[in-house]
């Protein structure tokens, strides 16, 4: 089956276009359409094959290696890297509360505020 058929960028999807290729690549992993050692299209054919731009898919693959999803061979091309399981998108949740944590610590330290001021403040409030 052809990338492209796998994969689909809606132009209308607020979404932008580097996530729902992310995301996309993910789900044909974790649905099993793609599996460990297969090779994905170099990026300027899937560039071609989904009529993007040929920069957003060099973005998307590089953050998907380095997230350990897929694998580049210098040479050789891009591999899927990842099991079902280890495609699948860090948890929203996690992630939101990381972020979080990071600007209410950055903000605390900006005020003056030690980690124990705010740990101290929040224990107050339960």
């Amino acid at each position: 089956m052809a990338m492209a058929a796998m994969l689909s960028i809606d132009g209308r999807d607020p979404t932008p276009i580097y996530a729902q290729l992310d995301r996309g690549l993910r789900a044909a992993i974790a649905a099993g359409r793609l599996h460990v050692g297969d090779r994905l299209p170099t990026v300027r054919q899937l560039a071609v094959d989904l009529r993007i731009n040929a920069n957003t898919v060099a973005r998307v693959y590089a953050e998907l290696e380095r997230a350990g999803v897929l694998e580049t061979r210098r040479g050789v091309g891009s591999f899927v890297a990842a099991s079902r399981t280890g495609a699948r998108p860090p948890d929203e949740h996690h992630r939101r509360l990381d972020a979080f944590t990071t600007r209410v610590l950055a903000d605390a330290a900006a005020a003056g505020f030690t980690l124990d001021d705010v740990l101290g403040a929040l224990a107050a409030h339960r």
